[in-house]
């Protein structure tokens, strides 16, 4: 028998430009929603518990076209990655009761008509948040990006941008288990703090206390930068590739630095690309994903034997949601930004 209920959701109010966004650009309503699935469907219908805040969805709030990412739909909820609970399901990959992480709506709850692209959770012995960040996305980004797009070799030398973010903390980890002699940047010095004591990073510095970018990243790299995990872009790249050793390899993963500018700063070094002969790649997640049982099985024993630390801030409640998606943007959060709509 059908049940019907009040659904809380997050919704874009319309399209935005250049600049930062508002918190007022997203609005919270209530609607009603079924919790059955209908006959011959293939989706199932979720109790969302975690939603994850993530800098690529500030691009969704603009229109465009042709994109890899496609644009929230004004006046209808936005959707990004979180953890939920199976309530009802005509999909044969899940049941009711199975915890799941994957694509799903800023609500209460949803309906999610394409449920193949879910992940089922199998290991529940670890904070089920960690699938809005360590154990989902931002995890698999660090991974694919740092193991498949860079090719690390022990004793090298990493810099990470936006390193205390959800993918820099990790990327940095990682880099140091293998014997690579770690710096990150962040914007305050309580990140910076959490860099090199929490995470163990070699060095780490206040990009916003450097007027010059290209002396500080000689200061700590005399010999040059092997890996760049790309995070920032614009004036950060420009400084990073002079700085680069020859062959060394530049992950792009995000560019938050330009995410809200009308016309995006350039690049002027472009030319240490040539004399350098560098890679710089782009990547997407999503083509990494049946990489995913390889990652866990790597990650979860250092998660369970304490070599990997994790941060997390915690929006309480879905109507904390916008704050904590537009604080992203000016670096309000701590860590992996994390919206909790339920804990059961």
């Amino acid at each position: 028998m059908s049940e019907v209920v009040n659904n809380k959701q997050i919704v874009l109010k319309d399209y935005i430009g250049a600049g930062f966004p508002k918190e007022s650009d997203l609005i919270t309503r209530v609607s009603k929603i079924n919790l059955s699935v209908a006959e011959g469907s293939n989706g199932v219908v979720v109790k969302n518990l975690y939603l994850s805040c993530d800098p690529y969805m500030r691009m969704r709030m603009t229109k465009t076209q042709g994109s890899y990412f496609e644009s929230f739909t004004p006046h209808q909820p936005i959707t990004g990655l979180g953890v939920a609970r199976v309530l009802d399901s005509k999909n044969q990959k899940f049941k009711k009761g199975d915890l799941v992480w994957g694509m799903t709506g800023w609500e209460e709850y949803s309906h999610i008509t394409n449920a193949d692209g879910l992940f089922k959770i199998e290991h529940s012995d670890v904070p089920l948040s960690y699938y809005t960040g360590l154990l989902g996305m931002p995890g698999m980004t660090a991974y694919s990006g740092f193991y498949e797009v860079c090719a690390p070799k022990k004793a090298e030398y990493v810099y990470i941008s936006a390193a205390s973010g959800a993918v820099g903390q990790l990327v940095g980890q990682f880099a140091k288990l293998l014997g690579c002699y770690v710096v990150g940047s962040a914007g305050s010095k309580e990140k910076v703090n959490l860099l090199k004591n929490k995470f163990g990073f070699d060095e780490a510095f206040n990009y916003k206390e450097e007027e010059d970018l290209v002396a500080a990243l000689k200061r700590y790299f005399p010999d040059g930068i092997d890996i760049y995990f790309e995070n920032v872009g614009g004036k950060m790249l420009d400084a990073v590739l002079v700085n680069m050793r020859p062959h060394g390899r530049v992950a792009v993963c995000g560019m938050i630095s330009q995410y809200n500018l009308e016309k995006p700063e350039g690049v002027h070094n472009l030319t240490s690309i040539i004399a350098k002969r560098l890679r710089i790649q782009g990547f997407l997640v999503s083509e990494y994903y049946h990489l995913y049982p390889k990652f866990l099985e790597m990650v979860l024993p250092y998660i369970k034997e304490g070599k990997i630390n994790y941060v997390e801030d915690t929006a309480e409640g879905l109507e904390s949601a916008p704050a904590a998606l537009i604080g992203l943007f000016s670096g309000r959060n701590i860590g992996k930004q994390v919206v909790v709509v339920a804990r059961e």
